[in-house]
């Protein structure tokens, strides 16, 4: 679902769909279902303070149909059941993606197929919490763009 027109310039259902799908195939997993909501700051900062009771803009939010996250630090998450290919819902917000994009140096698209990966590995239970998890998910992130041909988003340049 596109709120802000500013998306289609970015072809965010297809950066959404392809990131999606990398996420999957990198984890064996098939035939899941996520709903993307590309929108403002505003909305997201609205959407922030009803979920997380933090009143300000963020890059992406996401909500799983289920927990499914490991008990242990860096450990697997719980996969998801099969009987229910919807995984969750992620929002991201164009500004806060587009500044965030500007101040790292790399075109808007690579960065925001980064944040849906992010936000996909979310709803399958992966976390930054805590340092194993962090460790994990991050280099999932690597993994998975790296499969894309897109570049490591926590190596500094």
């Amino acid at each position: 679902m596109i709120e802000d027109r500013r998306w289609a310039a970015v072809q965010l259902e297809t950066l959404a769909e392809a990131a999606m799908q990398a996420t999957c195939a990198h984890l064996g997993l098939a035939g899941l279902e996520v709903s993307v909501l590309g929108c403002n700051d505003l909305r997201i900062a609205e959407l922030n303070a009803d979920f997380r009771g933090k009143p300000t803009p963020t890059n992406v939010l996401s909500w799983p149909s289920e927990e499914r996250g490991a008990k242990t630090d860096g450990g697997q998450p719980r996969p998801p059941n099969p009987a229910d290919p919807e995984i969750g819902d992620i929002a991201i917000a164009y500004e806060t993606c587009a500044s965030e994009a500007e101040a790292l140096g790399k075109p808007m698209s690579e960065h925001t197929t980064h944040l849906i990966v992010h936000g996909v590995l979310h709803l399958l239970g992966y976390d930054h919490d805590r340092d194993q998890d962090a460790t994990l998910m991050e280099g999932l992130e690597t993994q998975i763009l790296g499969k894309m041909g897109l570049s490591d988003p926590y190596r500094e340049e």
